[in-house]
């Protein structure tokens, strides 16, 4: 069957087309963040600013320092513990296999099916009856336990690509469980923690269910506060917007200066199943 040709200029069109719709929205927040609130209407929305208003991310950053402080304590105490219990478990479902371990393995996963929302109540009542309600570590504790699914999966993918070989060498040589996972496993682990790393902080970063639901006032993270303040009838838009923009740094810098390990990390086969 002959295959149609589509030239390349056309792609090439169509590409730029899609990267500019995708643009979109990013453009409107700059353009808004830099405005003076008094200049912020619905007829001159695309228009640029006759001059930047900075001031727009110095009030953001003064209001959203708390909650920001709040956000990265969360993220990565949440994005560590995971990665480190994830990487014991891939360790032991791939190499030290016992009886049932399969089906273990296969209820850990369904809970990456499981929608926030069906686990809200019970979750609320148990960190509740536990006296963790209300309190980061409580919020930490629940983006741990529903991020193992994921880092459970990516670390056996991984693990299961070293030869048993290498373990049974270590073996001979008198080393136990935790040596060999010490001195063999972990110092080869540094691309599927990578790949952790990066997917755990995005997840929880931008998470906004559990922390509207679960942390207190004082322990909100900074999505809970850009939608309060986004929240009302008069709302200056420009802080909004520069807030969403000082939020979205973190996980940007991750990405620039993680990214191309990131990439080897899913070539090395840390997502391969």
């Amino acid at each position: 069957m002959k295959r149609a040709f589509i030239p390349q200029p056309l792609v090439y069109f169509f590409l730029v087309l899609l990267a500019l719709v995708f643009l979109l929205p990013l453009y409107m927040v700059l353009v808004t963040a830099l405005k003076d609130p008094a200049t912020i209407n619905l007829q001159t929305a695309w228009h640029l600013p006759s001059s930047p208003y900075w001031q727009s991310f110095s009030q953001a950053w003064n209001t959203f320092l708390p909650t920001f402080r709040n956000s990265l304590v969360l993220t990565i105490s949440a994005t560590v513990l995971s990665a480190i219990i994830g990487s014991l478990n891939g360790y032991v479902l791939s190499k030290w296999a016992f009886r049932g371990s399969s089906t273990l393995f296969a209820l850990m996963l369904f809970g990456m099916f499981i929608p926030y929302q069906s686990v809200l109540i019970p979750l609320f009542q148990t960190l509740k009856d536990w006296g963790l309600y209300g309190t980061l570590w409580g919020l930490i504790l629940a983006h741990v336990v529903y991020g193992l699914p994921i880092t459970t999966l990516i670390f056996k993918n991984y693990y299961s690509e070293i030869p048993d070989e290498l373990l049974e060498a270590a073996r001979v040589d008198g080393a136990g469980f935790f040596s060999i996972y010490r001195w063999v496993i972990l110092p080869i682990s540094v691309p599927g923690f990578v790949v952790v790393i990066i997917w755990q902080f995005t997840q929880v970063w931008n998470e906004f269910l559990f922390a509207r639901v679960l942390a207190g006032e004082d322990n909100q993270p900074i999505t809970v506060a850009l939608s309060l303040l986004a929240g009302g009838e008069a709302v200056k838009w420009n802080l909004p917007m520069a807030g969403s923009i000082l939020a979205a740094l973190p996980t940007l810098l991750v990405y620039v200066l993680l990214g191309r390990y990131f990439i080897r990390g899913l070539l090395a086969g840390s997502v391969k199943g």
